[in-house]
């Protein structure tokens, strides 16, 4: 669930951030190879209270965390089996109330390299509505009209999963598109041609023909894991003609807990020659709607038209950035794990940080997997007799 900033364009239109971050001191990213618990968990530690960016709104205790966890690890023996096995218990813990949607520990060290910390993931599996993520696109292909384009591209994946997209129209007049992640510039750029080529082109062709008969679009990222930022231009820039102030963000300005940038403002820029869409624009999501998706999401609903129906989103919305962008966020504990966290945080335009608790839907449509079993997407019928009624 990556809401990933690469190098090039997207670093510099959407997170001017970088201007902030610049006269930061270097914090410790990849740590020395410690040779004992005890050094494991200092390093451990100190990267997170240097490079983790919730500490403002997060309530875990990390002082209390170190007070309670240092003499634990002193006593355990780096070359014993059962030691690293109470090690990755005692780190599970540790992370178990972060509230940072990304947060993951995976683990190198070869004797428990099988196991991982994923805190917000263990906590959806507790919750009483939690459900795992559906591919909708053999249930939605039914409400299409004929002329649907559905595409996969084998050599772009995501958890081992290619990238898929469906676009096409429903009874005519609303215009539809779904897609798996967020990787659409990788594939519709590519070299190598691919199915997503021509269902994007097939969309791009229907936003481009809009009539008096079009009443609406609706755009489907339920059980979209997020993916590249880049994809924020290259898709939401189609429906503006000026950018777009979404949200905030910001990142740590040094190695303190609690050195902060001021919150910077967040656009999507529009695509070239593209149009102000002013019809009624509805997105679906769910709750493992994560991280780009999010974004997307709150894009659309920072939109006058824009309008979000099902579940409250997964709640990881804070971008993750490679080190040599921003000096905090992910880092590793040489030969012993590595941690995947937000490079910074983002908040929406009611200057509400929804990290952890997922984005709230202006229509709530619960999952319902006995009307799935019978071909009935009652969120997509949702989205359609919402627009119907425009």
């Amino acid at each position: 669930m990556k809401f990933i900033i690469r190098n090039g364009f997207s670093c510099l239109v959407i997170f001017c951030i970088l201007l902030f971050t610049a006269c930061k001191e270097e914090s410790l990213t990849i740590s020395n190879d410690p040779k004992n618990f005890s050094e494991i968990f200092d390093a451990f530690w100190t990267d997170m209270n240097t490079n983790y960016v919730y500490w403002d709104v997060d309530t875990t205790d990390w002082d209390a965390i170190h007070q309670k966890y240092k003499p634990i690890f002193a006593q355990l023996d780096i070359n014993n089996f059962s030691d690293k096995i109470k090690s990755v218990q005692y780190f599970d813990e540790m992370t178990k109330d972060l509230i940072d949607g990304h947060y993951h520990i995976s683990f190198s060290n070869s004797t428990i390299s099988s196991f991982s910390v994923y805190p917000s993931f263990e906590r959806k599996q507790k919750s009483a509505n939690f459900h795992y993520p559906f591919s909708y696109f053999s249930i939605d292909t039914t409400y299409l009209d004929q002329n649907y384009s559905l595409g996969s591209d084998k050599n772009n994946s995501y958890n081992e999963n290619p990238l898929t997209v469906l676009s096409g129209t429903i009874d005519e007049h609303i215009i539809f598109v779904s897609c798996s992640n967020f990787s659409l510039l990788k594939s519709y750029y590519s070299t190598i041609p691919n199915q997503v080529q021509n269902s994007l082109n097939h969309f791009f062709d229907l936003l481009s023909n809009i009539t008096d008969n079009t009443k609406g679009i609706i755009i489907d990222v339920r059980g979209n894991q997020g993916g590249d930022i880049g994809d924020l231009n290259f898709f939401i820039g189609k429906f503006i003609d000026k950018p777009l102030h979404f949200g905030y963000t910001q990142a740590k300005s040094n190695n303190g807990r609690l050195d902060y940038t001021p919150w910077i403002k967040a656009f999507v820029n529009p695509e070239p020659n593209a149009k102000a869409i002013k019809i009624p624009i509805v997105v679906l999501a769910d709750m493992s709607s994560a991280s780009l998706s999010e974004a997307v999401v709150m894009a659309i609903k920072s939109l006058p038209n824009g309008i979000f129906i099902g579940e409250n989103t997964w709640g990881a919305t804070g971008p993750i950035a490679e080190n040599k962008v921003y000096n905090d966020g992910q880092f590793i504990v040489a030969n012993f794990l590595s941690v995947l966290t937000s490079s910074c945080k983002f908040k929406y335009l009611d200057n509400k940080v929804y990290e952890g608790k997922g984005f709230p839907p202006d229509i709530s449509v619960p999952f319902n997997s006995i009307e799935i079993i019978n071909g009935k997407d009652s969120q997509l019928e949702r989205a359609i007799e919402v627009i119907q009624r425009k």
